[in-house]
C-alpha cells in the first residue's frame, strides 16, 4: 500500500514539473501601454489602427471603450466605433459604430468626418449618399485635412455638392502642401477632372495662393 502511494507522489510530482516547464517555455505576454494622441492619429492615417488592436492581443479593449464613452475622446470614439463597425475584439454593433462616428465628426474630428464621408459614398453601413459624403468631407477639408481635401475635389470632379463650392475644394488642394508622390499625383489628376467642371478665369482665381471670391 505505501509503494502505490510513494509511486503516486512520484508521477504526481512528474506532472506539475512537466506543466511547470512548460508554462515556463511559453513567451509571457506582454502589458501594453494605451496609444498616445500622436501614435493613434498615425494609426488611424496610416489605416493600421484595427491591425495594432489585433496585434495587442486585444488587451486594450476597456481602455479604448472607457475613453470613448466615458471620456468621449474623439480619436478614441473614432477607435471604438471601427471595433464595432468591424467586430474587432468585441461583437460587432454598427449602428452603434456610426452613430460614434457621428458624434466623433460634431467634435471636431477631422479623422472622424472623412471615414463618415467615405461610408455614405461607398454605401458601406449606411445608404449610398455621395451628398452627405460632401457635407461631411467639407468641414474638414476647410480646416486642412488633406484626405478630406482630396476626397471633396474627388467627390466634386464626379459631379456632386454645390458647383459654388467647387473654387473652394479646388483651391484647397490646389495649395496643399503634399511630400508623398503618389498622393501628389493623385490629387493633380483629381483637379484636373474638376478644373473641367469649372470657367478658366474661375481656375486661374483658385490657383492663386489666397484666395478672393470678392
Amino acid at each position: 500500500m505505501l509503494r502505490i502511494i510513494y509511486i503516486s507522489l512520484i508521477c504526481a510530482s512528474s506532472f506539475f514539473a512537466s506543466v511547470s516547464q512548460a508554462q515556463e517555455s511559453q513567451p509571457e505576454t506582454q502589458a501594453v501601454d494605451i496609444y498616445s494622441q500622436d501614435q493613434l492619429i498615425e494609426l488611424i492615417r496610416s489605416g493600421k489602427y484595427l491591425q495594432q488592436v489585433k496585434a495587442d492581443d486585444c488587451q486594450l479593449v476597456q481602455d479604448i471603450e472607457a475613453r470613448s464613452e466615458v471620456l468621449q475622446q474623439p480619436l478614441y470614439q473614432f477607435l471604438w466605433a471601427e471595433m464595432l463597425n468591424y467586430g474587432t475584439c468585441v461583437k460587432a454593433n454598427a449602428p452603434r459604430g456610426i452613430a460614434l462616428l457621428k458624434t466623433a465628426a460634431e467634435q471636431g474630428s477631422a479623422e472622424a468626418m472623412v471615414r463618415v464621408a467615405e461610408y455614405y459614398n461607398q454605401g458601406k453601413f449606411v445608404t449610398k449618399d455621395p451628398e452627405r459624403a460632401v457635407k461631411y468631407a467639407l468641414p474638414a477639408a476647410a480646416n486642412g485635412d488633406l484626405p478630406a481635401r482630396i476626397m471633396l475635389v474627388r467627390l466634386f470632379g464626379q459631379g456632386y455638392g454645390s458647383a459654388r463650392d467647387y473654387e473652394y475644394g479646388y483651391h484647397w488642394l490646389y495649395n496643399a502642401v503634399i511630400s508623398d508622390e503618389k498622393t501628389k499625383k493623385t490629387a493633380m489628376t483629381l483637379l484636373k477632372r474638376l478644373e473641367a467642371k469649372m470657367p478658366a478665369s474661375i481656375v486661374a482665381r483658385a490657383q492663386k495662393a489666397h484666395l478672393r471670391t470678392h
